[in-house]
């Protein structure tokens, strides 16, 4: 990866733990995809649910060179750790699915 991750953590403290998943997580997609330019994550702790507990959500933008790959997952985890591995797993699919297009490899339907 050309750039370092930049992390940001909202309704819940920085924690260095979640960090060096994240940095783990990060260097694997660089592994997967190495012209990775730059990878954004935002973990948060929405407001407390009685009924479901804390469910963590991780959103990443990942860009590569003439595009960028989003992940939101919104419905969360209660481990943050799964909500991380979710995420990734999202983002390294659709930069595989991203790679095949551009080989010519799946046909990329345009809108109408």
């Amino acid at each position: 990866m050309q750039n370092p991750v930049e992390i940001t953590f909202r309704g819940m403290a920085p924690s260095p733990a979640v960090e060096a998943a994240v940095t783990s997580w990060a260097e694997r997609l660089g592994r997967f995809h190495p012209r990775i330019q730059h990878c954004r994550v935002w973990v948060e702790l929405p407001h407390h649910h009685r009924r479901h507990g804390d469910r963590f959500q991780v959103k990443l933008v990942v860009s590569i060179p003439g595009d960028e790959i989003v992940v939101a997952h919104e419905h969360g985890h209660a481990d943050v750790y799964l909500a991380l591995a979710d995420a990734f797993i999202a983002a390294r699919r659709q930069l595989h699915d991203h790679a095949c297009i551009r080989r010519g490899e799946i046909k990329h339907h345009h809108a109408a």
